[in-house]
């Protein structure tokens, strides 16, 4: 759902007149406001104590308020504002008061999880919690706060004019990719947007595709025609077992689980793919074909984990990207074993020709002790 706050006046009416009704607010010179001092734990969320906040700069000093600290949750009609009528005089509704009035119409007195930016804690978060619970509704049972992306050191938004746009990055990058790039930062930590970083990322996202693409071959089938997860996990973290297709389940890494477990820890999660899908690159080198495949399942099942299965359908509705990409594949492969057959004979001008006519084309390639890998490069 994406309420407008115009669609639910009478729910936000309603919300502050229980306010009222309960002692939690209070009615002044057209305004309403909630007494912080009536919420014994005010600041819990952000951890603060009311003592030590201030009024904010641009406080209303008219002395309607008996705590400078009190937010509004109406404010009186002003010219060329909107306005609605009321028990206590026309106006409109404050920020913190709209939210809480549409999550809650919509998940509920009592819900699982709120998120939001980092720096909407304190006073927006700090004040939705403070009106809502002293409403009589428990409101969220835990609070996701996340980084900001940022550019030169600064918040990514609107009013800087510094906004990047989903579909802008999407002409540099598959979606995918963009999703694993902002998958290596933890969710409440800031990440500092560069073209650097996200070809980094999508390289790093190649790799892992160019094993489950080997990894299936290997074991007699090809990466398109490999079933994909069609489900989520359908057990608990915890418990170290994911789905991998509805019939089965695949034990997942200690070190995943754990990361997981561990508030989120993606960029920890991230690293047990890798580590897995260098130990299945290993058993490619050697033909272990029980390796491969437990490899295969769990890098396959703790991508689906995450939704970076990269056979799972979602990557290919309506985008020929990864068809594209399936078919670069074949043909770097097919230049790679030519230029393995030339140095093998000792033809090293060959093999040097090959290699420089990928990397002119945008193909990278690096010689590992499992074997040459290729990555793209803008």
């Amino acid at each position: 759902m994406e309420p407008r706050a115009t669609g639910h006046i009478p729910e936000m009416i309603a919300l502050t007149g229980r306010l009222i009704d309960s002692g939690h607010a209070y009615p002044a010179g057209g305004d309403v406001y909630f007494d912080v001092l009536t919420a014994s734990d005010y600041g819990a969320l952000s951890g603060q104590r009311l003592s030590g906040m201030r009024p904010a700069d641009d406080t209303d000093l008219s002395g309607h308020k008996r705590d400078q600290r009190d937010f509004a949750l109406w404010k009186g009609a002003k010219p060329a504002e909107p306005s609605w009528e009321t028990p206590w005089g026309p106006g409109r509704p404050g920020w913190h008061l709209e939210c809480s009035a549409m999550s809650t119409k919509y998940l509920g007195p009592e819900f699982d999880i709120h998120g939001g930016g980092l720096d909407l804690l304190f006073p927006h978060h700090e004040n939705e919690r403070a009106q809502s619970h002293a409403a009589g509704d428990g409101f969220a049972r835990y609070w996701l706060h996340s980084g900001l992306l940022e550019l030169a050191g600064q918040k990514m938004s609107k009013s800087l004019g510094n906004v990047l746009l989903v579909t802008e990055v999407l002409s540099k990058v598959r979606p995918q990719e963009l999703r694993y790039y902002l998958g290596q930062a933890h969710y409440r930590s800031a990440v500092e947007y560069s073209e650097e970083a996200l070809d980094e990322a999508a390289a790093a996202y190649q790799r892992i595709e160019r094993f489950v693409a080997r990894a299936a071959r290997a074991l007699g089938g090809t990466a398109s025609a490999a079933s994909a997860p069609s489900a989520p996990p359908s057990a608990t973290l915890s418990a170290g077992t994911a789905s991998t297709g509805g019939t089965t389940a695949v034990d997942l890494p200690i070190s995943f689980t754990a990361a997981m477990d561990d508030d989120l820890g993606v960029p920890a999660a991230l690293a047990a793919v890798h580590a897995t899908v260098r130990d299945g690159n290993y058993a490619l080198t050697t033909g272990d074909t029980d390796s491969i495949g437990g490899c295969l399942a769990q890098v396959r099942s703790m991508l689906a984990v995450l939704g970076l299965d990269p056979l799972n359908p979602v990557w290919e509705s309506g985008d020929s990207g990864d068809r594209l990409y399936a078919v670069v594949d074949a043909l770097a492969g097919l230049a790679l074993r030519q230029r393995e057959a030339a140095r093998a004979r000792g033809d090293y001008a060959s093999a040097d020709s090959i290699r420089d006519t990928l990397a002119n084309i945008g193909v990278a390639v690096e010689d590992t002790p499992e074997g040459p890998r290729w990555e793209l490069r803008r």
